[in-house]
């Protein structure tokens, strides 16, 4: 299959399979008399794999560690498994601090009264810190 063809079969786009190309996590596909890649169903489990490695967030670096495991299936996983590990931590971190954010928000918006923005409350709690239940700040 062509680059586009095989775009619309992971839902990928072009630019990006030719980037992952480049930065070798996607080897290079032969080419085709008339100088088009020509992809395989290896190439498309390939970036499949990827593409569902970063919809978990995993880095690049991560995936090219990740697909060097895949690739020697007479390796031990605990590579994978510190990996994953390591991400889920990242995870619960970010969900930590993210229920932070919204806590703080709706209690914020909560104090609301309307009126002039004087007297806004939403923008008084923005202009000084001190005036926020706890510690907030995103290392997102």
């Amino acid at each position: 299959m062509k680059i586009g063809e095989l775009s619309k079969a992971t839902g990928t786009n072009v630019e990006t399979i030719r980037y992952y190309e480049r930065i070798g996590l996607l080897p290079p596909p032969p080419r085709t008399s008339g100088n088009y890649r020509s992809y395989g169903l290896s190439e498309r489990q390939r970036l499949s794999f990827i593409r569902h490695s970063r919809d978990l967030g995993f880095t690049i670096e991560d995936i090219r560690s990740l697909l060097d495991l895949s690739d020697h299936p007479d390796r031990d996983c605990q590579a994978g498994d510190l990996i994953a590990s390591r991400q889920l931590a990242q995870v619960e971190a970010k969900i930590f601090q993210l229920t932070a954010l919204r806590d703080e928000l709706s209690r914020i918006i909560g104090r609301c009264r309307g009126g002039l923005s004087i007297d806004c409350r939403v923008i008084a709690a923005l202009a000084k810190h001190e005036l926020c239940d706890g510690d907030h700040r995103s290392d997102c």
